[in-house]
């Protein structure tokens, strides 16, 4: 099967370190990678970007098509995306900008970049803009399980505490709907606790219940605590499932409880396992 005009681009990029020839060449480009919302497979696309007000920007312009992009969808199902980016790559989360900061991220687009004035003045849909939010995560040297494990209580703790003060911006202000950058970021969130949990679920523990069969009682009771924190998370994202959500009260009830259950877990879990961690390399070895 002949190889797809995205599929030599890529291929190029990842290659000459983010640089290509033909259409692309010179200009701006990155490799965004999404989750596919049926399919649940990685699907990479080469696109433009553009840095506007200190934001990295992408715009779903599909060449002015009609209809959004297939990466556009997929990204408002699972804002956590991949970037690749010269020759760096990371994970960020995709927020569609709204009302006046569409507005004015468009406006410095165009400005860079005119052609999409015409793909917009053409398409008959607002173009989406999108940010491409890299998170802040304290650094910290990953010198064995205990630590990383601890990087990912840290992302988690973050994302939570971001979320729910959102949450109750939105519920003061009286907005009618939760918007996308709070909706993204819940999301994100999500995206992250069912991994990790996923992780602990089918690799670690039952490394640990092998090695240290003292901590049984530990395992079992962090096991009853994973399912009880998902059927909070599914919550959540059934709410989410919409783009316009009109239950502010009730997400924000949500998250105080998800904030409430999660810490308890995350120290108990600590508190439980970071002894037995400690001497584990990461990655693992056999």
């Amino acid at each position: 099967m002949p190889m797809s005009f995205n599929h030599r681009v890529i291929e190029e990029f990842r290659a000459n370190g983010g640089k290509v020839g033909g259409p692309f060449e010179g200009g701006d480009l990155l490799l965004l990678t999404t989750t596919g919302t049926r399919s649940g497979r990685e699907h990479t696309v080469p696109l433009g970007y553009v840095r506007a007000q200190g934001e990295l920007v992408v715009v779903a312009s599909a060449g002015g098509a009609p209809d959004h992009p297939q990466w556009y969808r997929n990204l408002l199902a699972k804002p956590v995306v991949r970037i690749e980016l010269g020759t760096e790559a990371f994970d960020a989360i995709a927020v569609p900008a709204e009302g006046a900061q569409r507005e004015r991220l468009f406006e410095a687009v165009v400005r860079v970049a005119p052609g999409y004035g015409d793909y917009q003045a053409y398409a008959g849909r607002e173009l989406p803009v999108v940010v491409l939010e890299r998170p802040e995560v304290p650094t910290r040297e990953v010198r064995g399980l205990a630590d990383k494990l601890l990087e990912a209580h840290t992302w988690l703790r973050a994302q939570l505490r971001y979320v729910r003060e959102e949450a109750a911006a939105h519920v003061a202000g009286r907005t009618a709907s939760l918007g996308l950058q709070l909706r993204q970021h819940c999301l994100a969130f999500c995206e992250g606790l069912t991994h990790h949990h996923r992780g602990e679920d089918a690799e670690v523990f039952p490394a640990l219940a092998r090695s240290h069969p003292e901590l049984a009682g530990a395992l079992e009771a962090l096991g009853e605590q994973h399912r009880a924190i998902g059927r909070i998370k599914d919550e959540l994202v059934a709410l989410l499932a919409g783009i316009g959500v009109t239950e502010p009260e009730r997400l924000r009830a949500e998250v105080d409880r998800m904030s409430a259950e999660l810490e308890e877990h995350l120290a108990y879990e600590e508190a439980e396992l970071l002894p037995a961690l400690v001497d584990i390399p990461f990655p693992p070895t056999r």
